[in-house]
């Protein structure tokens, strides 16, 4: 691969490229509900030719929403979006890429098993009396990648290319099919930072020749080395949007959280002396290349440790790393002080740990199954199938944990899936509450229910840590974080970038050490 020669980018680098004159793309005033949800109120957008936007967002800001919608795979209830000033209504992905809009999804929507030449040319492969010209393809795909410095073999599998080929060959695919608006949808994700450099040279490239490119990502430090321009969605609605000039992280991140500098109000608990709590975990130089750079860590009897960022900072990550639902590739593992090894979920249930996802419904409860059911599943997976537990035993867990929990309704037979979001939450927690773990994770507990159900979690979590469990708390909430937290550490763009510890543990030095600039965070090192 022939990587595009690019120079380092600035904290500004999109100011080099002032876009001026009429928008090449305008959405005004896009909504779109699904059943009582509004997924979209009246968004507006505007992208001019040349441009690289940035368009941003917590989870459920209503991002993809957005795209599906200005793309027709879902149609808009009301709005108007207009191309170069024509009105245009793509009605599927294929009229929008007829109309001149492109998206390059995270996961490239080509085909692995056909050679790079195919891929390029799918639908409209140059033939002679209905017989495809293999070498005619072959030589206007070379021509098309030369055109962005990619000199590969075009009659290889795509799937026997590296991600950030596949992202540029999905890219050529749009470019050929004349897209004047290219959508690039998290295409970041999986590439290390020269891949991220080599794509980075790319989307140089189209925006000098005029194209217009919607950039959405988590990461903070590539919306300032790349973008002119960001937009901010939150829950559904247009939160800011400006220059990259007026909008810096400080301002950026409060957009996005909807927060204001301002001490949290919640009545905090007397935190723990971290120097005087035992030890139960500690990882050092523990991580997974390209998923979270290596961290230290250390967890404590009696103290809740806290993770902060953004979304897609490497907040669960960590927790998934902790539980060894994803394997560190580097560091080590002690528990009370002696080498484990956390190769996966079972190993954890094995020395004590337990996980409550941040996705409930598809990664925590099974929905088709009782409360009961639920409840005792974790248990019954560290006993193995040769100690099963008995209905009493079974009924008896189940009716302890509803009354310790107050699950509503009180019927251990009802299907969990009928039950509220609080309360499907709580019936996580008793599953792993009932296996007696050391270490207890929770990944945004109080996320999407209701605020009784919220402030008992709350005092559960706070319950727990009076009881000597260690907890590793994933949430979003700073002002919830504030309150728990004995320490918190904060994550950047998939590394832990800042450990806080009692007086120093505020919403402002969080959102501080969230926004702070990565390029000076290592100058200052």
């Amino acid at each position: 691969m022939a990587a595009p020669h690019a120079d380092q980018p600035s904290a500004a680098a999109g100011s080099a490229r002032p876009a001026s004159g009429a928008p090449l793309l305008e959405l005004t005033g896009f909504s779109k509900s699904f059943g009582p949800f509004t997924a979209l109120d009246a968004v507006s957008l505007t992208l001019r030719a040349g441009e690289i936007h940035a368009l941003l967002g917590e989870n459920g800001a209503g991002k993809s929403t957005l795209i599906k919608t200005m793309t027709g795979v879902v149609q808009r209830d009301a709005g108007v979006m207009r191309l170069e000033g024509v009105p245009v209504m793509p009605r599927s992905a294929g009229e929008a890429t007829a109309a001149g809009l492109a998206t390059v999804y995270q996961e490239v929507n080509l085909a692995p098993n056909l050679t790079v030449a195919q891929n390029l040319f799918l639908g409209r492969q140059p033939t002679f009396l209905g017989i495809v010209r293999e070498r005619e393809m072959r030589r206007r795909a070379r021509a098309v990648l030369a055109d962005f410095d990619l000199d590969i073999d075009v009659s290889a599998p795509l799937e026997s290319y590296s991600v950030a080929i596949r992202h540029i060959v999905a890219i050529a695919r749009a470019v050929d099919q004349s897209a004047r608006v290219l959508i690039l949808d998290e295409p970041t994700a999986s590439l290390d930072a020269h891949e991220v450099e080599v794509l980075f040279a790319v989307m140089r490239k189209l925006a000098a020749r005029g194209i217009g490119i919607i950039f959405v990502t988590h990461f903070l430090d590539q919306v300032y080395a790349i973008c002119d321009r960001i937009t901010v969605l939150r829950n559904g609605r247009l939160a800011g949007t400006g220059t990259i000039a007026e909008m810096p992280r400080m301002t950026l991140v409060r957009t996005m959280l909807g927060r204001e500098l301002a001490e949290a109000t919640a009545e905090r608990h007397e935190r723990a002396d971290l120097s005087a709590a035992p030890e139960l975990v500690r990882l050092e130089g523990f991580g997974k290349a390209g998923y979270v750079a290596p961290f230290d860590l250390t967890l404590r009897r009696g103290a809740v440790v806290g993770l902060a960022g953004l979304l897609g900072s490497g907040r669960t990550e960590t927790a998934r790393l902790v539980f060894g639902a994803e394997r560190a590739d580097s560091g080590s593992a002690t528990l009370d002080g002696r080498p484990v090894a956390l190769t996966g979920p079972r190993e954890a249930l094995t020395l004590g740990f337990g996980y409550c996802p941040e996705e409930r419904k598809t990664e925590g409860i099974v929905a088709d199954l009782t409360v009961r059911e639920n409840i005792v599943l974790a248990l019954q997976a560290r006993r193995g199938v040769l100690k099963p537990l008995s209905r009493a035993e079974q009924d008896e867990i189940a009716k302890r944990f509803i009354r310790l929990l107050d699950i509503r309704p009180p019927d251990p037979e009802r299907p969990i899936g009928l039950l509220s979001g609080g309360n499907q939450q709580k019936a996580l927690l008793a599953r792993w509450l009932a296996t007696q773990p050391r270490l207890l994770i929770l990944d945004e507990p109080t996320r999407g229910i209701d605020v009784g159900a919220h402030a008992e979690i709350i005092a559960l979590i706070r319950t727990l840590c009076a009881e000597g469990m260690a907890l590793l708390v994933v949430s979003s909430e700073l002002e919830e974080i504030v309150t728990y937290a004995d320490e918190v550490i904060v994550l950047r763009d998939r590394a832990h970038v800042a450990s806080l510890t009692g007086a120093a543990i505020t919403v402002p030095a969080i959102l501080a050490a969230i926004a702070e600039d990565g390029e000076a965070t290592a100058n200052a090192a």
